[in-house]
Parts: structure tokens; C-alpha cells; sequence
């Protein structure tokens, strides 16, 4: 018992900076979210039930466009795929302790900056570490979640919007710095953008969910056609 009590504040330590950063992006969430008439309650069980940004962020705006069950799992789908790729990589870190039943409650935390964390830790992974760092991540993501709503809820619209407008500040520093260090990142990103920009001018019978999994599929499709990883470098 004693040894469980010391994993799990192990990883509620680890967890705190990502729980730091997970505050300020939900908070946008937040604002967002009731931004688009969600309530705050919602809100924040929104966060406590996905723990996924760009999965949340696209589902609020789905959910405004009266989008359909079918549209949601698709770009849910597209956008969260890679969350089993690091599932994969990450079941074989687990030490013995790690049974069935805690796989499917540590699952429900990986995200890509748990996964990191995890993945770089020494050693085997206890099933008490993961549960201390996601508790810690959660309790921020969904704090965030509250505050940003709660703010929004009560602020002017005028001042909402004009806060709105840091999520996409957001997107764009973690965008840029990216595709300024790597042509390949830049050249899907232009692709993905021009689609986009298509589907909304061209083609505006396309709803929005249909076209984030267009442009995703596609400038992905295509950016591993144009760029090829080659043995070379998966192996380096």
C-alpha cells in the first residue's frame, strides 16, 4: 500500500506542469463553449468525460451546426485516432501490476502530453503513477474548463468574442514554430488550409464536421505520398 501512495504522488508531481498548461487552453474552452450556447455545467462535463482538446473544441462546433451523430464519431475518429497509436506504444512500458481493469481506467487519460511524460519516464510504468499524473491533468483541464465558462457566462459578449479570439492564437503557436523548422509540416499545412478555404467558399453544402475530415485525410493522404518516411529515418 505503501509503495502504491508513492507512485501515485510521483505522478501527481509530474502532472502538475501539464495540469498548468491544460488550465489556459480549457479556459479558452470554456469561454468558447458558452460562446456558442452551451451551459456551463455542460461544459465542464465535456471536459471530465473526453479529456481531448481538438476533439472537444471541433465537437462544440459540430454540436452548434446541429451537426449529426454520424458526423461527430467521423471527425472524433480522424482526430483521436492517434490516441491508440499511443496506447500501443505504451503497453510496453506497463509493468505486471497493470491488469485488464486498470488498462481500460489508465485509457481514459492518454493524452499527447501524458503520453510524453510517460513514454520518457525510466523504468516501468505503474498503474498508481498514471492514475496520480492523469488525476492531477484532469483536475486541471476541467478547472480550466469551469473558470473560462464560468467568465464567459457572466462577461459581455463583446468581451467573450474578443477572448475567443486567443484560441486561435493558440492553434497558430503551436502551428507556426512547426512548420517554420520543417518544409514537409508547412507544405501540408498550406495544403489542409487550401482545402479548407474550398470547402468553405466552393463548396458551402459541405457542413463543417465533413469538412475537417476531408482536409485532415486528404492533406495527411497527401503529405505521405509527397514525403515518404523511409527506413532510414524510422529507424534513426
Amino acid at each position: 500500500m505503501k509503495r502504491r501512495s508513492v507512485f501515485f504522488i510521483d505522478g501527481m508531481k509530474d502532472g502538475i506542469p501539464i495540469a498548468l498548461g491544460y488550465f489556459s487552453v480549457s479556459f479558452g474552452f470554456g469561454i468558447s463553449a458558452v460562446g456558442l450556447g452551451i451551459s456551463v455545467f455542460h461544459c465542464v462535463m465535456i471536459s471530465l468525460t473526453n479529456l481531448t482538446s481538438a476533439g472537444q473544441f471541433e465537437g462544440i462546433h459540430i454540436i452548434a451546426l446541429s451537426g449529426t451523430l454520424i458526423e461527430m464519431a467521423l471527425v472524433q475518429l480522424v482526430i483521436n485516432m492517434r490516441y491508440s497509436l499511443m496506447s500501443l506504444a505504451l503497453s510496453q512500458k506497463l509493468d505486471d501490476n497493470f491488469t485488464f481493469p486498470h488498462r481500460l481506467i489508465a485509457s481514459y487519460g492518454i493524452t499527447d502530453e501524458i503520453f510524453a511524460v510517460c513514454s520518457t519516464k525510466k523504468g516501468k510504468l505503474s498503474p498508481y503513477y498514471m492514475y496520480g499524473i492523469i488525476s492531477v491533468s484532469t483536475l486541471g483541464w476541467t478547472t480550466g474548463t469551469l473558470a473560462g465558462a464560468t467568465l464567459g457566462a457572466i462577461l459581455p459578449p463583446l468581451l467573450t468574442s474578443s477572448l475567443g479570439i486567443l484560441l486561435y492564437g493558440m492553434f497558430l503557436a503551436i502551428v507556426i514554430p512547426s512548420a517554420k523548422k520543417n518544409t514537409k509540416i508547412l507544405f501540408v499545412v498550406g495544403i489542409s488550409a487550401l482545402l479548407s478555404s474550398i470547402c468553405k467558399y466552393f463548396i458551402p453544402s459541405v457542413s463543417g464536421g465533413f469538412a475537417i475530415i476531408i482536409c485532415s485525410v486528404v492533406s495527411a493522404t497527401v503529405g505521405a505520398l509527397v514525403f515518404p518516411v523511409k527506413e532510414t529515418e524510422e529507424n534513426s
